[in-house]
């Protein structure tokens, strides 16, 4: 079992920045892809960026936030944390973010059903 928790979501003007934390606890070894996803009222859950935790490293991101957002892991202070730094925001970054881990090496970057394990959501408020 894997439990995530996110923090981090706020209010920011366009062109700000806010770095978003989802606490990883429970079996993190068993994770093979890590994701964050968000989701505006009235739309579907769209992902924003994944890392494979277990292989390489590598990372993928959505076209919208390429070259503003970074996905990244923080295990320092004992803990084990994914991170998403979002610089440079738009209002239509604004959503609620989700935090999301695969433990079955589902197929799929961006499938949300390929994801076994979310948190509980931070919102994101982009004012222009």
């Amino acid at each position: 079992q894997v439990q995530l928790a996110e923090s981090g979501g706020g209010s920011v003007e366009a062109g700000g920045s806010l770095r978003l934390s989802c606490a990883i606890t429970g079996d993190a070894s068993s994770i093979y892809h890590m994701a964050w996803f968000h989701q505006a009222p009235g739309k579907e859950r769209d992902g924003v960026a994944v890392a494979a935790l277990k292989s390489d490293g590598s990372t993928i991101y959505a076209d919208s936030v390429k070259g503003r957002f970074t996905i990244s892991q923080d295990n320092s202070k004992n803990t084990r944390t994914l991170v998403l730094q979002m610089n440079s925001l738009k209002p239509e970054d604004t959503a609620m973010y989700y935090c999301a881990a695969d433990s079955r090496s589902s197929c799929g970057a961006f499938v949300v059903k390929g994801y076994n394990y979310w948190g509980q959501g931070t919102q994101v408020t982009v004012s222009s």
